[in-house]
């Protein structure tokens, strides 16, 4: 294995992302944006992310890729190496395993010798091996501000939850429905006798020297603000981190469904590659495109347990709902080139399931937001797009049990896309330009990137 040497003055930063895309990918980000300014990068990840990222990360000579070895743990197959191959379960032992790697990592970082090691929530343990190497290590949150400092410094009640927490900032996120608040007792859960995510990240922000967080003043001042107030430690901010433009082209069979519908009446749908729905949800989200009377693109994952997704997508469909629309609808399986389906002419509204990275993709492009959170931060940053920022139509939910019906899928489309309640469709439309408008500016995002390159060297 390479030493990683480099010369004294060249800031090297290990990076150690949890092992799940949608953390991996804003690794990838940010190392990406880091090695355009000099910076050296070791990116540490298991042998089955490696082609995959790879593929995303800048070619350069300033990269190195190291494979870790996943150690055996019970109810955990070998040979998977990411969260999306794995049932949930199998998702909350890989925790498990990544607590057994302390001493692979510890071995590493003294071969390696960065300055810095970034890292993810669950490798909690990592500022402890770094400081006994002299290495500082920077906690990287992939999350909104916003939702980081709601879910701060909480208690293991509901009722807890449904309010903001004192000292919060007064903004329009004053408090949560009772689902919701439900669904955020998920980070007191320990699974096997693991860690959980509350103990995982407040041992993370407590060890490490500094927090990085993937965000701006701009957008999130008065939540990063906060934050600073109750971490008492340097807290870095990174930008929005844009993915650049996508490249290739899209899939024949899309470009050519696509191609037929007129400028930005096509309504997208995903709700992430790892947030599933039940079948009735499935049920009321389907009829609810259907009443749009728009052309729609949806598409739906299942847990990795299910075997045959495309037999299980035709069990819990409507019937006769596919033969009802099959000259405007499509309903998918699977990943799609979501990139390139977003920048398609055609497509004018985006309902998301309020992913941070998603939602910095759908203000990218020229279309309108429906938000459909599916679970714990997309919540929060649903409430703050639709609230703060007024960029986009939140889909309404009960508050006991978060039930949505057809009906409620309809009305946010269909202001969304300007059928009704103009006034609205006005305000979010003129918002979402804006922010369009302030992340697609070049100079903004260097500034951002410089600005963060300094800070890291002052730290290291």
């Amino acid at each position: 294995m390479s030493s990683g040497a480099v010369a004294s003055d060249e800031l090297h930063i290990a990076m150690f992302p949890f092992f799940a895309f949608g953390h991996i990918n804003s690794f990838i980000q940010l190392s990406n944006k880091l090695v355009l300014y000099g910076v050296r990068i070791s990116f540490l990840s298991a042998p089955g992310n490696i082609p995959r990222t790879k593929s995303s990360l800048l070619d350069s000579p300033k990269i190195q890729i190291i494979p870790l070895s996943i150690p055996p743990v019970e109810g955990l197959p070998p040979g998977l190496d990411s969260t999306s191959e794995m049932t949930p379960a199998m998702a909350e032992t890989l925790k498990k395993a990544l607590d057994l790697m302390h001493p692979q990592i510890k071995t590493l970082l003294s071969q390696l010798k960065p300055r810095l090691v970034v890292f993810d929530f669950v490798q909690s343990w990592v500022p402890r091996i770094a400081s006994e190497l002299g290495i500082k290590s920077l906690f990287f949150s992939t999350f909104s501000a916003v939702s980081d400092a709601y879910i701060d410094k909480r208690k293991q009640e509901s009722h807890d939850f449904m309010k903001s927490p004192i000292g919060f900032p007064c903004t329009s996120l004053v408090s949560v429905k009772r689902y919701e608040a439900e669904n955020f007792l998920y980070v007191f859960k320990s699974s096997d006798g693991s860690p959980s995510v509350y103990s995982r990240v407040s041992e993370a922000i407590k060890g490490c020297n500094a927090v990085i967080m993937k965000t701006f003043n701009e957008l999130e001042r008065p939540y990063v603000d906060y934050l600073r107030s109750q971490f008492q430690k340097p807290v870095l901010l990174s930008g929005p981190l844009v993915p650049e433009p996508p490249s290739g082209m899209l899939e024949e069979r899309w470009a050519k469904w696509l191609d037929q519908f007129p400028s930005k009446s096509v309504v997208y749908c995903s709700c992430g590659s790892e947030n599933f729905l039940s079948d009735d949800q499935i049920q009321e989200l389907t009829l609810g495109l259907e009443l749009t009377g728009q052309p729609f693109f949806l598409v739906l994952n299942f847990p990795n347990d299910v075997v045959d997704k495309d037999a299980k997508l035709a069990e819990v469909l409507p019937q006769g709902f596919l033969e009802r629309v099959k000259d405007r609808g499509i309903v998918h399986a699977g990943w799609v080139q979501q990139q390139l389906i977003l920048a398609h002419d055609s497509v004018g509204c985006y309902m998301c399931h309020s992913g941070f990275s998603s939602v910095v993709e759908a203000f990218m492009n020229d279309l309108q937001l429906v938000l459909f959170p599916i679970k714990g931060d997309q919540f929060l940053n649903a409430k703050f797009i639709a609230g703060d920022m007024k960029a986009g139509i939140e889909v309404n939910r009960r508050d006991a049990d978060g039930y949505f019906g057809r009906e409620d899928v309809n009305v946010a489309v269909r202001t969304a896309m300007g059928d009704i309640h103009k006034d609205a469709y006005i305000s979010i439309r003129e918002n979402h330009r804006k922010w369009r408008e302030f992340l697609m500016n070049k100079e903004m995002q260097t500034k951002f990137i410089a600005h963060l390159v300094v800070e890291l060297k002052t730290l290291a």
